[in-house]
C-alpha cells in the first residue's frame, strides 16, 4: 500500500499563483485571510457555506471517559470544540 500524496498550503499557494499570475506573497495573504475569516465566523457560532464546495461549522464534543493506554487508568476527557467540514454533494452530470 503506497503513501498518500500530500498537497500542502505552500503547494496550494504556488498553484494558485501560477494560475492567476498573482505574486505568491499576495496569494498567501488572501488564503490566510480567508481561513482566518472562516475560523472567526465559526467560533462566533456561524456556519460558513461555500456553494459547490462545502460548509464549515463549530461542533462540540461532549466530555467522556477514556483510558490512559500506558497505565490503563480511567481519565476524564474534557468537552471540546472543533472545526468540522462537510463537503458539498457532487454535481450530477
Amino acid at each position: 500500500m503506497g503513501k498518500t500524496p500530500t498537497f500542502s498550503k505552500s503547494d496550494l499557494i504556488t498553484a494558485i499563483a501560477a494560475k492567476t499570475g498573482f505574486a505568491q506573497v499576495n496569494v498567501k495573504e488572501i488564503i490566510d485571510a480567508t481561513l482566518g475569516e472562516i475560523t472567526g465566523q465559526t467560533e462566533a457560532g456561524s456556519k460558513v457555506t461555500l456553494m459547490g464546495f462545502g460548509s464549515f461549522e463549530q461542533r462540540q464534543k461532549k466530555a467522556r471517559m477514556g483510558r490512559n493506554p500506558a497505565t490503563g487508568e480511567t481519565v476524564e476527557i474534557p468537552a471540546s470544540a472543533h472545526l468540522a467540514f462537510k463537503p458539498a454533494k457532487p454535481k450530477k452530470s
